[in-house]
C-alpha cells in the first residue's frame, strides 16, 4: 500500500494543491495553489512549482528547479538540479505606461514535456514548446523549439543531435531528418521506432 505523501516541516504546500500518494516534497520546496502533482514524484531541495502546474506520476524534479504555470510534465519525467521552465515569450516588469505588470497584463504560454523525458542539469526550456517521450536534454541546453521522442539535443540554442533508448543509451546514427526509422537499442535491445520530424 502506497503512504500518504510526506511535506517536510519547511515547505510550503499550499492547502488548495493536490499532492499524490507516495510523494516527497523536501527542504524549503514551495508548491503553489491547484498545483496538480501526481504519485510517487520527490520534489527535492528548493523546488518551485507554480500556481496550476500539473505533475504526473513518478517524477523526480532535483534541487532549485523552477517550473513556473502553464507547464505540464507527464509520468516518468526527470528535471536536473537548477533547470528552469519559462512562460512568458515577452517578459516585462511593467507596462509601456510604468504601472506594475498584474496577472491581466500578460499571457501565459504553455510547455509538454511527455512521459519519460529528462531534463539535464540547468537547462532553459523555453515557453511553447513540446519536448517528446523519452527525449534527452543535456545538461545547460536552452529548449527553444519542439523536442522529438527520444529526441537528444544539446547546445545554446539546443540542436537536434541523435536519438536516446527509453533506457538512456545512445543509438545509432539515425537520420535527423526524414520518415521513421526502426531501431534497434545497442544496451537493452529494445526495439524502437524514430520520427525525426514529429
Amino acid at each position: 500500500m502506497t503512504p500518504p505523501p510526506f511535506v517536510h516541516p519547511t515547505a510550503n504546500v499550499s492547502p488548495e494543491a493536490t499532492i499524490g500518494p507516495g510523494t516527497k516534497i523536501w527542504q524549503n520546496a514551495q508548491v503553489r495553489e491547484h498545483a496538480r502533482i501526481g504519485n510517487c514524484c520527490i520534489l527535492s531541495k528548493g523546488v518551485y512549482v507554480d500556481a496550476g502546474v500539473t505533475i504526473g506520476n513518478h517524477v523526480k524534479i532535483q534541487n532549485n528547479v523552477s517550473v513556473f504555470h502553464g507547464v505540464t510534465l507527464e509520468d516518468g519525467v526527470f528535471c536536473g538540479p537548477h533547470c528552469v521552465f519559462t512562460n512568458d515569450k515577452i517578459p516585462r516588469a511593467i507596462n509601456p505606461d510604468g504601472s506594475l505588470k498584474a496577472a491581466d497584463d500578460w499571457t501565459v504560454t504553455p510547455t509538454l514535456v511527455k512521459t519519460g523525458a529528462s531534463i539535464g542539469a540547468n537547462a532553459t526550456i523555453l515557453c511553447g514548446v513540446t519536448i517528446g517521450r523519452w527525449a534527452m536534454v543535456g545538461a545547460g541546453a536552452v529548449v527553444t523549439r519542439n523536442v522529438p521522442d527520444h529526441g537528444l539535443v544539446l547546445g545554446n540554442p539546443a540542436r537536434l543531435v541523435g536519438f536516446v533508448c527509453a533506457c538512456g543509451a545512445r543509438l545509432a546514427a539515425i537520420p535527423l531528418s526524414g520518415g521513421a526509422v526502426n531501431v534497434v537499442c545497442p544496451k537493452c535491445r529494445r526495439s524502437i521506432s524514430i520520427s525525426p520530424d514529429s
